[in-house]
């Protein structure tokens, strides 16, 4: 029986474990920072903006479950507009105070919210309780394939717990009435802008935005004296050291570093393997993360990637860029060193299988690219982003 007063929905494992690691890895590969402090976040439209578009495609079937089930719930079926899809990680620091989620007069639009947990609190990180000021459930401990549903109003009222440790990663959305506010109609007119003016059309892969959307500092100021660029750290944290051929020094435009072509190094090890840009090796990264326990059976074909050691000069130019986009390496292991980051250094790194996880991440990228552009032709005749059904394709 749902609660008049307070209408809300908890659901248990609405999503699978695979569900979540998928849309992990996405978050994690691209995301920028936030819109509050320690808050980092990945949305559509810069999936779009960045040629990762296909990166959606795994969005969209959980989209409209979330939808149906939502309009199902609360009885308004048929009534509703996706408003607002994003991936969302709040790290150590991050917390939010009594609130609602339409409590200023730009979100006066909202009506519903679902958020959905993707990964574990205890496990991944600590602290991060959700709590409703009234009503049941009063707390929800974030779990991965939760979700809860609950009106953008007054009645539900709520807070989250200060992060202790850790990256607490969701899937938000906030649904309005109001179909002046359908996110679906500004996407797709994004798409087809993005299509036509493409540089690399039929390209996978990604094109870092400007430098100070990966920006990060402890006060979210975009000083470049302070802080680090978010891209960087993460492969930090998981143990990676970028390598660019080029000179660089103090004067370098950071913004032009992501857009370089650069190698890995682990420790004294360095991969002979170019990746176009920061993006590129950052996706790869994550999808190793993501595969690594499946990619030991996966064919190599990047059959001229090999092993060097580092040499006293290439060192010298990794600590050089180090230097140059990880000003504080401490707050940078602060904010995005978590227990999932010790588990990885923990399990036997294995540069074959990198080198396999290349080339499956390429496969992964082109199945999507095909079905987005099978796709597009459907939504831009129902202005709605869906899952497009194979049979409609052929």
């Amino acid at each position: 029986m749902a609660d008049l007063k307070h209408p809300r929905l908890f659901i248990r494992s609405y999503l699978s474990f695979e569900e979540c690691k998928e849309l992990e890895f996405i978050h994690k590969s691209s995301s920028t920072v936030g819109y509050r402090p320690n808050v980092f976040s990945t949305t559509i439209s810069h999936l779009i903006a960045t040629n990762s578009s296909h990166l959606i495609m795994p969005l969209i079937p959980i989209r409209e479950r979330l939808k149906d089930k939502l309009e199902e719930f609360f009885g308004c079926e048929y009534e509703l507009f996706v408003e607002f899809t994003g991936l969302i990680s709040w790290c150590k620091g991050a917390s939010i105070g009594w609130h609602s989620d339409n409590n200023r007069p730009y979100l006066r639009q909202r009506d519903f919210a679902a958020v959905c947990y993707l990964n574990s609190c205890g496990r991944d990180f600590n602290g991060g309780f959700f709590h409703f000021q009234d009503g049941e459930p009063t707390t929800v401990m974030p779990m991965a394939g939760d979700v809860l549903m609950y009106t953008a109003d007054n009645r539900n009222i709520h807070s989250v717990d200060e992060i202790t440790d850790g990256e607490r990663l969701t899937l938000t959305l906030w649904f309005s009435r109001d179909a002046s506010h359908d996110e679906d109609v500004k996407l797709i007119s994004l798409f087809s802008n993005n299509l036509l003016h493409s540089s690399v059309p039929d390209s996978c892969i990604p094109l870092p935005a400007s430098n100070n959307m990966y920006w990060f500092s402890q006060d979210q100021a975009s000083d470049e004296l302070l802080g680090f660029n978010i891209c960087w750290a993460r492969l930090h944290v998981l143990g990676y050291d970028v390598y660019l051929a080029q000179d660089n020094n103090c004067d370098s435009d950071a913004s032009l570093l992501l857009i370089e072509p650069l190698r890995l190094a682990r420790g004294t090890e360095l991969l002979d393997h170019e990746f176009v840009n920061i993006l590129h090796a950052l996706q790869v990264v994550h999808f190793y993360c993501w595969k690594a326990s499946a990619l030991q059976s996966f064919k190599v074909r990047v059959g001229t990637s090999k092993i060097v050691e580092l040499s006293k000069s290439q060192a010298e130019k990794v600590s050089d860029l180090k230097s140059l986009l990880l000003k504080d390496t401490e707050l940078a292991e602060t904010i995005f060193y978590s227990l999932t980051c010790r588990e990885n250094e923990l399990h036997c790194f294995d540069w074959t299988n990198f080198v396999a996880a290349i080339a499956a991440w390429e496969d992964y990228a082109w199945k999507l690219r095909k079905e987005i552009r099978s796709s597009l032709a459907y939504w831009r005749a129902h202005q709605s982003l869906y899952n497009v059904q194979s049979d409609k394709r052929l």
